[in-house]
């Protein structure tokens, strides 16, 4: 599976600028500068837009408090701004399995009319998204955790054992149970697609 991209570094990697913050708390900002839209995106996908902003304040803020706890020789500070910001949203579950059945509601976008393939192609993938949403809103917490930061984050597994503090074989171990649970979900869509084409496609 293709790597989401990673930010641009500028003259530093991230352990860099977290170090030089110990002294100079100011050169935190390139943190955010950096990662910010990518954790709101995240966060955003999970419990709304509506709460995203204070949910990635809230994970600024608590990182910026543990930054001298940073293990500098990680220099890429990503998974752990994700592993906070799922700790965070930890604390919104019903806020999430709400976001999950709101967008499993919402109907797929409009085509364009008179063309009926167009048409049809949308309403099947609109329900195999609405099948699938209901199925990540039922995995267990864990299972959702792993699934959404490898599936939509594009995240390894060494990343995604990173920041939820878990071995790497306990990653291996939601992903394959919840590829299960989402195989089974969309066996009656009728549609043969992989689990990483269906959950980029969100």
């Amino acid at each position: 599976m293709m790597q989401a991209e990673r930010p641009a570094t500028g003259l530093g990697d991230d352990a860099f600028f977290i170090e030089r913050s110990w002294a100079e708390p100011e050169q935190f900002a390139v943190l955010f500068d950096r990662h910010a839209p990518r954790i709101h995106r995240y966060v955003a996908r999970r419990i709304g837009r509506e709460m995203a902003d204070d949910v990635v304040a809230e994970t600024f803020l608590a990182a910026f408090a543990k930054r001298r706890r940073y293990q500098v020789s990680c220099r890429d500070a990503a998974p752990w701004l994700y592993g906070i910001a799922t700790n965070l949203i930890g604390q919104h579950r019903r806020d999430e399995v709400r976001q999950f059945r709101i967008r499993q509601a919402a109907p797929p976008a409009a085509a364009v009319p008179g063309h009926a393939d167009r048409v049809a192609a949308d309403v099947t993938a609109g329900s195999v998204r609405s099948v699938l949403l209901a199925a990540l809103g039922a995995l267990p917490a864990g299972d959702r955790d792993v699934v959404v930061l490898i599936g939509w984050e594009q995240l390894t597994y060494e990343e995604t054992a990173r920041a939820l503090g878990i071995p790497i074989g306990t990653v291996r171990s939601r992903l394959s149970r919840a590829r299960a649970s989402l195989r089974d979900a969309l066996a009656g869509t009728g549609r043969a697609a992989t689990f990483e084409e269906i959950l980029r496609n969100d």
